[in-house]
């Protein structure tokens, strides 16, 4: 498997109580360091911010993956996340779990690479911005 991850990826988590919540993550494959950033929207009552920003920092092996997943400004109940998953073989598809530290806290996760570019993206979300 030689595919890079480096691309814009749709992303789904399964949490108790929650549900599936979805997400948006842009990776960074480089020499099998995985680098990134994650968008995700804040899921706990009473939450004062919307959306939640993440950095990732991780590495792949063949088909293996594993990141940890930094919450940017942590609290709300978000600090640090822990992902292990497999790439399928066309590097489409990230499948697996999630556990959150010190806690039993886990799920499942499933991420599959967006048919757009980051820079297609980038254009939508200026467009849909309210004009100032």
């Amino acid at each position: 498997m030689t595919d890079s991850l480096t691309g814009v990826w749709d992303g789904t988590f399964v949490q108790a109580r929650v549900g599936m919540v979805t997400f948006l993550a842009t990776l960074i494959e480089s020499g099998g360091a995985l680098t990134g950033n994650v968008t995700e929207p804040c899921t706990v009552p009473g939450c004062p911010i919307s959306t939640h920003n993440a950095s990732i920092a991780g590495h792949r092996s063949g088909s293996a993956v594993s990141f940890v997943k930094r919450y940017e400004p942590s609290g709300y109940g978000y600090d640090t996340a822990y992902y292990e998953g497999l790439v399928n073989a066309e590097a489409t598809e990230i499948d697996g779990r999630w556990r959150l530290p010190g806690t039993t806290l886990s799920g499942t996760f499933l991420m599959v690479r967006s048919s757009k570019t980051a820079q297609s993206i980038a254009t939508e979300e200026r467009t849909k911005a309210p004009a100032r």
